[in-house]
């Protein structure tokens, strides 16, 4: 016997939010699937929170910080990065979450999570065209910079544990690994 399973659309995901069947719940939608996910540790809360609320003060009103916020994909997915940066399009969110057009890049913090984090959610955001793709490993104190989604995978890699950054879509804003890495 060969067991089948369901994949759900974003669409099936939201009705189910909706009528509270996930209430109470911390899971996100990643390809079809209903995933759980790991709980914060203080570290991992402390150092996504700091890192987001630094990146506030330098894009300034050029973008908006979510914290821990759905974003909708196109690939059956909904996931909950840590940090999405995402146009400042105000009150157009109340009719859905960002769209990977709506997104400069996206910042996960993984201890727990790390193979998740290093392997679906980077292809999940890969396939999505996600221009940059953030991946603090809390375990190393490496921030891992992936760039030129293309298919599934990310053409570009660095991984730094000191120094600076630029994102993509703000060559201007020099950001210090540590403002993201240790706060």
């Amino acid at each position: 016997m060969v067991l089948s399973t369901v994949k759900w659309s974003v669409e099936d995901y939201h009705l189910m939010i909706k009528t509270g069947l996930l209430d109470d719940r911390p899971v996100e939608l990643l390809a079809g699937e209903i995933v759980e996910m790991s709980p914060e540790g203080e570290p991992h809360a402390f150092f996504s929170s700091e890192a987001g609320n630094y990146l506030n003060r330098v894009l300034g009103d050029r973008a908006f910080v979510r914290h821990a916020k759905p974003i909708t994909l196109p690939n059956g997915s909904e996931p909950e990065p840590d940090l999405a940066i995402v146009q400042p399009l105000g009150r157009e969110y109340l009719t859905h979450h960002p769209y990977p057009e709506n997104i400069f890049w996206a910042i996960e913090y993984a201890n727990s999570s790390l193979e998740k984090d290093a392997t679906i959610k980077y292809r999940i955001y890969a396939e999505a065209g996600i221009p940059e793709y953030w991946l603090v490993n809390l375990q190393t104190g490496e921030l891992i910079i992936y760039r030129q989604p293309c298919g599934r995978e990310y053409g570009s890699k660095m991984t730094l544990k000191d120094g600076n950054i630029s994102p993509l879509a703000f060559p201007d804003a020099i950001v210090p690994v540590e403002a993201i890495i240790s706060a």
